[in-house]
């Protein structure tokens, strides 16, 4: 058995989530009892830095180090944090935060940046820390992303049930999971980025309250709106969501940019801000639904929700109107915590990396092969 804990920072920027978890097996036989979890928000003066770099802000060098020093101090202390009347962790698995992605293409190697140095954070932390888990894939010929299918399938998968595990963050990725009592059921794993989550909601959520919000609590003002559906299939004709897997994004694309030419495309509707809301989030449920339609070998017997988005009341009715008679339920029925889950999946990967076990799932991120994922940084 290893103690390890978990940290990540998704593209909603809304705090460092750790996880604490006391692992043992590899895969079949994985198990994992989650001892702590809890998110800690960043200063306001960091989360604000973030932000502006990923909406293009430019930064000296010297700044650039900066910040990547102050969100590798704030991970430190969430790791020392969690440990609290805890016995003490043996290994960290840090994913960082994400400020940059461009995802691999057939002209050129994907580039994805975290900052957050591992280094720093196993230094304060004086515990062995594994960060930068993208790199080796994406130099495998992947995108990097998403590596949450791999744990996934060991800690949500079932032997008769074809699942999917979907993740609403800022960006929204699915990892699809076909029952384990089929033959080569590890091969038939497959995940992507949906498109949007949150982060479109969160946006426009702030600039229709002039910024006096930040998000839109359990999707209650959205939720007093009405959806034009006409407006949201205009929507979903960006090529990306037609796009095939294996694919990824995030902020680059589905930012203040797209909200603008969103709220341009919506000019003729006569929309209330509670209209074009409602439109937003059924553009994110839209996507699920219509990447699981275009791109599963069948759509799912059971869908299970985490992730910030899986508690907004509003987006979770719109998915199931989509998906009409599929179960949707979160994680925590399945016996993972929902909030904690992709905290809870890097320190499976920093696990896995310590133990010398492939991390990521070719299928998923479009590498070549198998690869050992992150650098390892031992504090001594």
């Amino acid at each position: 058995m290893m103690k390890v804990i978990g940290l990540m920072s998704g593209t909603s920027v809304d705090g460092i989530d750790a996880a604490l978890v006391e692992i043992s097996g590899t895969t079949l036989d994985l198990r994992v009892e989650l001892l702590a979890a809890e998110t800690y928000p960043y200063p306001e003066q960091i989360r604000s830095a973030i932000l502006a770099v990923c909406g293009g802000e430019r930064l000296s060098m010297a700044e650039f180090a900066e910040l990547d020093d102050g969100i590798a101090r704030c991970f430190g202390a969430a790791a020392i944090e969690i440990q609290t009347n805890q016995a003490p962790a043996t290994l960290i698995g840090s994913h960082g935060q994400t400020v940059f992605h461009r995802p691999t293409t057939a002209e050129s190697m994907g580039y994805s940046l975290q900052l957050g140095r591992g280094e720093l954070i196993a230094s304060i932390a004086k515990i062995t820390t594994i960060d930068n888990f993208r790199a080796a894939d994406i130099a495998a010929g992947g995108q990097g992303a998403p590596l949450v299918p791999k744990p996934d399938a060991y800690l949500l998968g079932d032997k008769l049930e074809h699942r999917c595990v979907q993740n609403i963050g800022g960006i929204g990725n699915v990892t699809y999971l076909p029952p384990q009592s089929q033959a080569n059921w590890e091969d038939q794993v497959c995940g992507w980025d949906t498109g949007p989550g949150n982060s479109l909601l969160d946006l426009a959520v702030n600039q229709l309250s002039q910024g006096e919000l930040t998000f839109d609590r359990d999707g209650a003002w959205a939720a007093t709106g009405n959806v034009r559906t006409p407006l949201v299939q205009t929507w979903l004709e960006h090529e990306y969501f037609s796009a095939p897997p294996p694919k990824s994004t995030g902020r680059e694309l589905f930012g203040h940019e797209y909200l603008q030419n969103c709220i341009a495309d919506a000019a003729g509707y006569q929309l209330t801000p509670a209209d074009l809301l409602a439109s937003i989030a059924d553009l994110t449920a839209s996507s699920i639904a219509d990447s699981y339609r275009r791109f599963l070998p069948q759509l799912p017997d059971r869908i299970l929700l985490c992730g910030g988005g899986s508690r907004n009341l509003y987006l979770r009715q719109r998915i199931q109107h989509h998906l009409q008679n599929i179960p949707i339920v979160t994680t925590d029925e399945a016996g993972v915590d929902g909030d904690a889950k992709e905290a809870i999946a890097f320190a499976v990967l920093a696990y896995w990396r310590h133990h010398q076990i492939p991390g990521n799932l070719p299928a998923a991120t479009g590498a070549k092969q198998p690869i050992l994922l992150g650098d390892v940084h031992h504090w001594e």
